[in-house]
């Protein structure tokens, strides 16, 4: 079994998605098991899933900043491009300050070209 195997990643992601969820069922405080899970969401595909887990993360988390993104992320995966683009604002207003991460991040690529987005990056770069 080679482990880079598309099909044998995707078993292990879905194994550790059931592994979070019921961490989270016995401990819903958890909320370092809820960022892996959004984060695992995300690669999976289910981005209604980690939407929702990222909204949560913010309803218990609202300034930080590392949290905005997150849900920036998820809502430009759900094609949500003005609230991605307000919680990016959002973000840099509460200390986010990784430029290069932001400019190359794929999960943003439904925002390239947005004038918001640039001038996002553009004060990243000052």
């Amino acid at each position: 079994m080679d482990p880079k195997d598309p099909q044998i990643e995707r078993l292990g992601l879905e194994f550790l998605v059931d592994f979070y969820t019921e961490e989270l069922a016995r401990h819903p405080d958890n909320d370092p098991a809820r960022f892996e899970l959004a984060h695992l969401y995300t690669r999976l595909g289910r981005y209604a899933e980690g939407l929702a887990a990222d909204r949560e993360l913010l309803r218990r988390h609202p300034d930080d900043p590392i949290v905005r993104y997150n849900l920036a992320c998820s809502l430009a995966l759900s094609g949500l491009k003005d609230e991605a683009l307000q919680r990016l604002e959002e973000s840099l207003q509460l200390g986010y300050d990784d430029g290069p991460a932001m400019a190359n991040d794929p999960d943003l690529e439904s925002l390239r070209g947005e004038p918001r987005l640039e001038a996002l990056l553009k004060r990243l770069q000052s």
